[in-house]
């Protein structure tokens, strides 16, 4: 490594290298540093691909806003770097009176952030969706999917190619403030940077902590969040679209089902508290899965269903309430990105650009 650098990126998942891409294409001397051997092994690896078009949050949060203008750079990027992709839209259903309501709000809440979408009733979803039950869906023409680890690749040959350097097994430390910026003690070696993102997933609070920030004050505490999927056997009922929703619930959108770049329909996630590194998929919760999805599409059983992944997400409340993305330079020298969780793959870009422009202003 060199002993003074423009940027010091920590962490190797898709928003960290997206930002390492960005700041090495306006000119900087970038290092990325993992302390896994590779990219995207945590969140970014075990990612049901979906980009989202940003129906869920409020209208001119970090999320909505970083959602809505992500999913649109990650289309143009997907097209223009050959990566494998598909618009496939989504519907969200409604299984009974009482849930139309809330369906019709969600649709409001789509269209105040930007997001064209349209209502159908229970005749057009029984002429194109027969093997789903509902009273009113909700029909999202913007939404699809993608190969997280195609678009992993094609970030980091970019980033590489515009001059980034990634540093592998290599652990930060200590974070400790210079005359001109920081000094970050990552393995063995100590660098100089201008500025430091810190892009550390689940560990994004405590190097936060590390930097000097009152995580805690701050509402930056970080709780893993366990999301299971299972695999649907072909032999399953089986919906047309790519991407079926349920009405979404406290603290996630509910179990639905994803059919992804590779044909594989997967139903997922839950929202459970896990610990770090727990990653097992427990086969009795088939049957919960089962019932969950059966509401909305009748005929699926525990036996169609069997364990696939289970993934941890960066949550910053426990209570299922709403938390914002975290994208601040805080203290100076140091732009936080934290609580990064659904939807951050679609928001990768437009994140990376927003901290290209703390680091213009840094300048």
């Amino acid at each position: 490594m060199s002993d003074a650098v423009d940027a010091v990126v920590v962490g190797a998942g898709l928003v960290g290298v997206a930002c390492a891409r960005l700041l090495a294409r306006q000119g900087r001397e970038v290092i990325v540093v993992e302390r896994h051997g590779r990219a995207g092994c945590e969140t970014s690896s075990r990612n049901s691909g979906v980009i989202h078009a940003g129906l869920y949050y409020p209208p001119g949060s970090v999320k909505a806003i970083t959602c809505v203008r992500g999913r649109e750079l990650l289309y143009e990027y997907c097209a223009r770097r050959g990566v494998p992709h598909r618009r496939t839209g989504k519907l969200v259903v409604a299984v009974d009176e009482g849930e139309a309501e809330g369906l019709v709000a969600l649709a409001h809440n789509a269209e105040r952030s930007g997001v064209a979408v349209a209502l159908r009733d229970r005749r057009w979803l029984a002429r194109r969706e027969p093997a789903l039950r509902g009273v009113l869906a909700l029909d999202v023409p913007s939404s699809g999917v993608v190969d997280p680890h195609a678009l992993l690749t094609a970030l980091k040959a970019d980033a590489t190619d515009a001059g980034a350097v990634f540093a592998f097994r290599t652990d930060v430390r200590a974070l400790e403030a210079a005359s001109e910026g920081w000094t970050v003690v990552a393995g063995e070696t100590t660098v100089r940077a201008r500025l430091v993102i810190n892009a550390g997933g689940l560990g994004a609070d405590q190097l936060a902590a590390a930097a000097g920030c009152d995580v805690e004050a701050l509402g930056w505490t970080l709780h893993p969040s366990k999301g299971c999927w299972f695999d649907v056997a072909p032999r399953a009922p089986q919906p047309r679209r790519a991407l079926v929703y349920p009405m979404p619930v406290r603290g996630g959108l509910g179990i639905h089902l994803t059919r992804g770049i590779d044909g594989r329909l997967l139903a997922g996630p839950d929202v459970r508290p896990a610990r770090l590194g727990d990653y097992d998929v427990p086969t009795e919760s088939a049957l919960t899965f089962a019932r969950a999805v059966a509401r909305y599409l009748p005929g699926l059983k525990a036996e169609h269903l069997s364990p696939a992944y289970a993934g941890l997400r960066p949550k910053r409340r426990t209570d299922g309430g709403f938390a914002d993305f975290v994208v601040e330079e805080r203290p100076a020298g140091v732009v936080q990105l934290v609580g990064i969780e659904s939807p951050g793959l679609t928001a990768a870009l437009a994140l990376a650009e927003r901290v290209g422009a703390l680091a213009l202003a840094h300048d």
